[in-house]
């Protein structure tokens, strides 16, 4: 927009106290203080568009979102812009980097991909400090099992069977999936997940498909039937909320989409609109 900058901002919170990203009719959304902290700063009141749409309870380390300030306003250096946001943000929120970027940066629409890690806790006893960011599953676990599922994701598929309905039909339920697999340190698994775009609750579909496996509650190549049914009722649990974090979003490395600042990723395929 003429007369306009447009930043770039990387944003981190913890999503226990909130409705999600957007801005909710009910409840309060992480956009919603953001913006509140924009106003305090802008009298034009910016609105922030996002790369995602995070859910209830979940959390982010690498959310982006860009703003459009008028010139006129912008007075702060921008150095200073993360500083100066987070003096009016709460603590469970935290502007992480600003960096000012081209006009024709999107936040979604010119991501390349995604990165999300899921948490869980396998132990008898919970650990009290992980409590709002991992699964507590309890019973043991076939770590063999749920790497061969893991590896059943990988590529691109069909993954309506692992997407929760949002309320009306996607374009297309066809994603590609990069990178699905995970770690264990003691007690403490990591699932990293990365693709060119997300269904609603894919994830967590995903990662409670996985666990499942891990319980012996069916043979891992069972996931092959379950991308080829296309049915959300024929595959696995979601996983809750609370041990999922957007990790990272990934960006083409062009001079095109950004003017100065952190670049995120590398190069993959253009992000489809998310769903």
């Amino acid at each position: 927009m003429t007369g306009h900058v447009k930043f770039k901002l990387t944003t981190a919170y913890d999503g226990t106290a909130y409705a999600g990203w957007q801005v909710q009719k009910t409840g309060v959304g992480v956009q919603e203080k953001i913006e509140a902290a924009l106003a305090r700063l802008f009298p034009s009141k910016p609105r922030l568009h996002s790369s995602s749409r995070t859910d209830t309870g979940v959390h982010a380390l690498g959310m982006v979102a860009h703003v459009e300030i008028p010139r006129g306003e912008f007075r702060v250096p921008l150095r200073k812009l993360p500083l100066a946001l987070n003096a009016y943000l709460p603590e469970d929120i935290r502007v992480i980097n600003a960096a000012r970027c081209r006009g024709d940066f999107h936040a979604r629409f010119s991501a390349t991909g995604k990165q999300y890690r899921y948490f869980v806790w396998n132990h008898p006893a919970m650990n009290p400090l992980r409590r709002h960011q991992a699964w507590h599953v309890p019973r043991p676990l076939d770590w063999d099992a749920m790497r061969a599922a893991a590896r059943l994701f990988v590529g691109r598929h069909d993954f309506k069977s692992f997407a929760n309905n949002r309320g009306y039909e996607p374009e297309s339920t066809r994603r590609t999936m990069t990178r699905c697999d995970l770690k264990r340190s003691g007690p403490l698994l990591t699932f990293t997940l990365e693709a060119d775009g997300f269904l609603y609750k894919m994830c967590r579909g995903i990662v409670g498909t996985i666990v499942q496996a891990g319980l012996g509650k069916f043979p891992p190549t069972e996931v092959k039937q379950m991308l080829a049914q296309k049915d959300r009722r024929g595959a696995g649990m979601t996983a809750p909320a609370h041990g999922l974090v957007l990790w990272k979003v990934f960006y083409h490395r062009s001079p095109t989409s950004e003017v100065r600042g952190q670049r995120s990723g590398n190069s993959a395929p253009r992000l489809p609109p998310d769903s």
